[in-house]
Parts: structure tokens; sequence; C-alpha cells
């Protein structure tokens, strides 16, 4: 079972516990997709499904879309389109902070969001 397919089968079957309406079925259906498809995602026969499904799933369960699809193996449309406009920039960037300490990540991120440009 892939870290996705852990992570969405926890994730789902925790809020159930509390609440009815987070069944494989109830889920699918708000989502727009077959409950069957849903249980095979979950239990990891099927591959990760589409971006828009996996954000849709985020939504319904109260997740971060972005670490959703960082488990499914995937990166958002937008995030591509940012990576294309300068990837050599962006592939040295992410590689320099494959090891940072989280606080310098989140002092760098502060500053640009922050920043003055």
């Amino acid at each position: 079972m892939s870290n996705f397919a852990g992570f969405l089968r926890d994730r789902r079957e925790s809020l159930k516990r509390g609440d009815p309406a987070f069944s494989i079925r109830r889920v699918a259906e708000r989502i727009g997709i077959e409950p069957s498809y849903l249980s095979k995602i979950e239990r990891g026969v099927e591959a990760p499904p589409s971006e828009r499904t996996i954000v849709k799933l985020a939504e319904d369960l109260g997740e971060n879309p972005d670490v959703m699809l960082a488990l499914a193996g995937k990166v958002s449309t937008d995030l591509q389109e940012v990576i294309r406009k300068r990837p050599q920039l962006f592939a040295q960037l992410l590689r320099q902070l494959k090891n940072a300490p989280e606080r310098a990540v989140l002092r760098i991120v502060r500053e640009v969001r922050d920043g003055d440009w």
C-alpha cells in the first residue's frame, strides 16, 4: 500500500468514527467517483487518481491538497507552471533545501512572502 493510499484510508476512517458522512460511499458520492474506485485507491489496488480528484478528496477530508498530491507523487499544475518558467533555478533551490533544517526553510518562505519586491 502506498503512502497516499494509507494516508487516505486512515484519514477517512478517522473522520468516519465521529461522523458517518465519511463512509466510503458518501465520500465517493460527494467527490463524484464510484465507491468501488475509492475503495481500490485506498487499498492501493489502483494508482492515485488525477490531481482534480485528489484536490476534491483533500477538501472533503479537511486536508492540504499539496500534501495529498505529494503523497501521491504528484505536483499541482500551478506549481508545475512556476517551475517550468525557471527550471534550472528551482531545481537548484529545491536540492539545496532538501537537507536544510525546517527553521531555515520557514525563514526563507517568510522572507519571500513578506519581502518588498
